[in-house]
Formats: C-alpha cells, sequence, structure tokens
C-alpha cells in the first residue's frame, strides 16, 4: 500500500517537471527549424544578389573651400538583385549615378563550380555592366551582364504584406558582400512626404550603406522589395531603412525590358486624397477617398465629362481610397487602353470611361526625336537641333537657335559644375557659336585630347557655363 501510495506521488510531483521538458524540447526543435529554414534561404537567395561596383566622380561640394581643385575618381559599392537569367539586374539609380565604369559581382553560387568546405568563401566572377534604363522618379535602375542562365530571384506581392511580418535584406552594406540580416515589416505604403510619388516599405531589418539595391524578401525567397535609403542620425542603421516595394519595381523593370524606357499612363487629371477638413468645407458625403482638382483643357478626361470637384469612387470596379493610390493604379495601365471610373458629382453617380495616354515629360519627349546621327562623341550625350517645335517642348527659350541636349551617357566629361542634362541647350562652346549639332561636332572635333572646354547652356532659364577637359576618343 505505501509502495504504490509513493508510486502515486512521485507521479503527481513528477508530471509538471515531465510536461515542461517535453515543452521545452518542442521549443528548442521549433527553434532549431526555424534556423534551418533561414539557413537554407539564405543560402538560396544570396545566389541572386550581387554586389556592384561604380567608378565615377563624385558630386562637386559647393560648399566645401577645400574641395580639390581638380577633379578625382572615386569608387563606390552597392548591391543589385538578377530578375532575369538573361543577365538583368535591379538596382538603385543613386547607386549607378554618374558611373563612368560598372562592374558586378556575381555570387560564386551564380557562376557555378566547386564551392570547398572552408567556411571562407570563395569570391564570385567579376565581370563589366552595362546601364539599360534609369528611373529616377522610382530611384530605380536597370543594369546587365554579358552572362545566361543565371539564378533569378522570384518577384512577390508587396501588396501583400502586412506589418509585423518577417522579412530578410540580402546585400552587401559597408562592401561587407553576401550579408543577411532579419527583421519585420514596420510598416507598408510609407510616404516620406504627404505628396512624394514614391511610397516605401519600412523595415527595422538592418540596412546600412552599400545595401543599397539589395533584396528585401519574404520567408518564401520572392523579392518583396529593393532596398533603398535609411533614416539615421549617426550615418548608419538605426531601425528605420525603407525598401522600394516589388510591384512597383516589377512594373519598372518589365516596361524597361520590353522598351528601354519607363512610360507612366495618365488622363489629364490632376488628383487629391479628400481629408475630413476638405469633405467639411465642400459640403461632401464621403470623408475619404479621391476628389479631381483639376481636369487638364482638350485632355482625354475633359473630354469625357470630368470636372473638377468630382469624387473618384472606383477604378475598374476597384474602390480608391487615397490619391497616390489612383495615380498609381492609372500609370501602370497600358498606354492605350480605356479605364472606367464611378465618379459622384453632389448627389449624382456617373460611369465614364476615359482613355490613358502617355505622361509626357521634357526627357521622354527629347528622346523620342533621337536618331544615331544625333551622337556627340566627346561630350557623352545625343543632341538635336533647336527648332520651332523643339523650342515648344522647351518654352520660354532666350534663343531660337542652338543644339539641345535630348540624353546623356555615363562618358559624359565631368565638370565642377556639374553634368549636361537632358534639356540644356548648347550655345556656345568656348569662343564660338553653336547653332546646330553640325555646328558642335565640327566645333568638338577642332579640340585636342585634354584640352580646356567650356560650354554656355540655358537650364530652366537660366544661362551657366559648364567648364571640363576633353578626355581621349
Amino acid at each position: 500500500m505505501t509502495r504504490h501510495l509513493t508510486a502515486a506521488v512521485l507521479a503527481i510531483l513528477l508530471t509538471p517537471t515531465l510536461a515542461l521538458a517535453q515543452r521545452s524540447a518542442a521549443a528548442v526543435a521549433t527553434l532549431t527549424d526555424l534556423s534551418r529554414s533561414l539557413e537554407d534561404l539564405s543560402q538560396k537567395v544570396s545566389a541572386s544578389v550581387v554586389q556592384i561596383f561604380v567608378t565615377g566622380y563624385a558630386a562637386p561640394e559647393e560648399d566645401d573651400p577645400h574641395a580639390a581643385a581638380q577633379p578625382t575618381l572615386e569608387r563606390t559599392s552597392g548591391s543589385g538583385v538578377i530578375v532575369d537569367a538573361d543577365g538583368y539586374i535591379v538596382t538603385n539609380a543613386h547607386v549607378v549615378e554618374n558611373a563612368t565604369r560598372i562592374e558586378v559581382e556575381l555570387p560564386f553560387a551564380a557562376v557555378g563550380g566547386d564551392p570547398g568546405r572552408s567556411i571562407l568563401r570563395r569570391r564570385g566572377r567579376t565581370v563589366g555592366a552595362q546601364i539599360v534604363a534609369v528611373d529616377r522618379e522610382t530611384d530605380i535602375a536597370v543594369v546587365k551582364v554579358e552572362a545566361k542562365a543565371l539564378p533569378v530571384l522570384p518577384f512577390g506581392d508587396s501588396d501583400a504584406l502586412r506589418p509585423g511580418q518577417l522579412v530578410l535584406a540580402f546585400g552587401s552594406p559597408l562592401g561587407l558582400e553576401t550579408s543577411v540580416t532579419l527583421g519585420i515589416v514596420s510598416a507598408v505604403a510609407r510616404q516620406l512626404t504627404p505628396e512624394d510619388p514614391m511610397i516605401y516599405i519600412q523595415t527595422d531589418a538592418p540596412i546600412n550603406p552599400g545595401n543599397s539595391g539589395g533584396a528585401l524578401v519574404d520567408t518564401e525567397g520572392r523579392l518583396v522589395g529593393i532596398s533603398t535609403l535609411i533614416y539615421s542620425q549617426s550615418g548608419g542603421n538605426e531601425g528605420i531603412g525603407f525598401a522600394a516595394p516589388s510591384n512597383i519595381v516589377r512594373n519598372i523593370f518589365e516596361q524597361i525590358r520590353k522598351s528601354g524606357r519607363v512610360r507612366r499612363g495618365e488622363i489629364g487629371i490632376s488628383t487629391q486624397t479628400i481629408t475630413a477638413t476638405l469633405a467639411e468645407a465642400l459640403n461632401l458625403t464621403a470623408d475619404a477617398g479621391v476628389i479631381v482638382a483639376d481636369v487638364e483643357e482638350e485632355g482625354p478626361a475633359a473630354k469625357a465629362g470630368l470636372q473638377p470637384g468630382d469624387v473618384i469612387l472606383t477604378l475598374d470596379g476597384k474602390r480608391m481610397e487615397n490619391g497616390r493610390q489612383f495615380r498609381i493604379n492609372i500609370y501602370t495601365r497600358t498606354i492605350g487602353q480605356q479605364v472606367s471610373l464611378d465618379v459622384l458629382r453632389g448627389d449624382r453617380r456617373l460611369t465614364v470611361r476615359v482613355p490613358v495616354f502617355e505622361r509626357q515629360s521634357t526627357t521622354t519627349r527629347l528622346s523620342d526625336l533621337i536618331t544615331a546621327q544625333n551622337n556627340i562623341r566627346g561630350l557623352g550625350v545625343m543632341a538635336i537641333d533647336l527648332t520651332p517645335q523643339i523650342a515648344k517642348v522647351l518654352p520660354g527659350l532666350r534663343r531660337d537657335r542652338g543644339a539641345v541636349v535630348a540624353n546623356v551617357s555615363g562618358e559624359a566629361p565631368y565638370s565642377q559644375q556639374g553634368q549636361l542634362q537632358a534639356g540644356d541647350v548648347i550655345y556656345a562652346l568656348n569662343t564660338l557659336p553653336i547653332e546646330s549639332v553640325a555646328a558642335l561636332k565640327a566645333a568638338i572635333d577642332q579640340l585636342k585630347p585634354h584640352d580646356a572646354a567650356v560650354l554656355q547652356v540655358e537650364r530652366d532659364g537660366t544661362l551657366m557655363y559648364i567648364a571640363f577637359r576633353l578626355e581621349p576618343r
């Protein structure tokens, strides 16, 4: 009897201990499984993340009295993501901006071979790269290397991200290649300013200089963002990093892959987000949504009957909640496609159909006029004659003759006054007046390598000089 009682007491006393041990073992197993999953994920994703080395001239420090009189080349680095097996890589525009030379180090896992058993990883192969196109509005650039069958990181759906979701950041922070950090999504659709045309994913996954252009991935190993910038008072990571959402990046890449540039749609209206104060003042029935602030004369929306003050309820059946959402949904539409808008005008509900046309900028209008004959060797630009037609694109010019810069390549010479820009109108080279592209070519041909040269240009209504030394051709 005593023996049975003792056994029963021991069982009662030991049961909690055994249960605790079982729970602890289960927790350890769960953590071990999580760790192995992250290891496997890191190995897989790292094969598609590259390090980018850029050689170029630093932007002049106008406020630094000790800045060097002569420009010096500097070498910087960033990150990129392989998104197409034929060598297309997505990165940030600011990573490759002003580059005179770009090299990409493909991870060893991307080029094949025996990885060996040492914990010191073998370095990958470094190859030259060319810029395909740059989109400054989103700070996204596409570069290409001559390679085939590269491992691609698949795009994920950034619209499905939620605060608190686990994400990993891959890249080369401070030049430390193949680094990975873990964090969560802190916020989605973050605008840095109220009217910022770009939105970002905010994350606390550690991001530092050099991570720019790297991959932000979910736990399935899908690309959900491109690491772009940090908020920092120290210059390093403080837990506030931002990444361009993958849905925007994918749209930019697919357009560049298809046509070499980004085409954004519009319908000829300016929209704003409805606030509670605005709704009260205008006696609107809704205190949130999208209101039409302006309608372009003779534009598609005007011809369809849209008016300032109209409240846009839906776009192709999708509820519109703010102006930014509406603009994104419009410019991702195919040029020529018709969209259907449900509109509230006072107490009346209307449905209008409006065709989407390409949003024009000075750069795109000028680029459309470029031919091979417009290449100006020695300046690294494509230029076109200033004609009455071109003057309409650049209203208010001081003169009616000159050479208009339509496109600038990475071969443009360095100047302490800054590089030439699309839309600049060249009126003179040294003391020679320039009234056409032919005259500009002839004047350049008279110069020798390393000769000093100065261009007189008009930019945004202001005359300025851009001085440089002619580089060997």
